[in-house]
């Protein structure tokens, strides 16, 4: 499992990155990994879909 977060391109670093402006989800290295979304919720939503959290174990009851 690799750790994603949200980034916010702006139009003026976009021309520099040579990308389009919008939210993209990136590895702690910085790179892209999905993008551009439009909204950071559309983002967010790729970012659970790639790594969804990790399923509670359920433990049998001790008695």
């Amino acid at each position: 499992m690799q750790i994603l977060s949200a980034r916010h391109v702006k139009p003026e670093e976009s021309l520099r990155l040579g990308v389009v402006s919008g939210w993209y989800s990136t590895k702690v290295s910085g790179t892209f990994v999905t993008g551009p979304h439009t909204t950071q919720e559309d983002c967010l939503s790729k970012i659970l879909e790639l790594n969804p959290p990790p399923a509670k174990k359920k433990f049998p009851a001790i008695s």
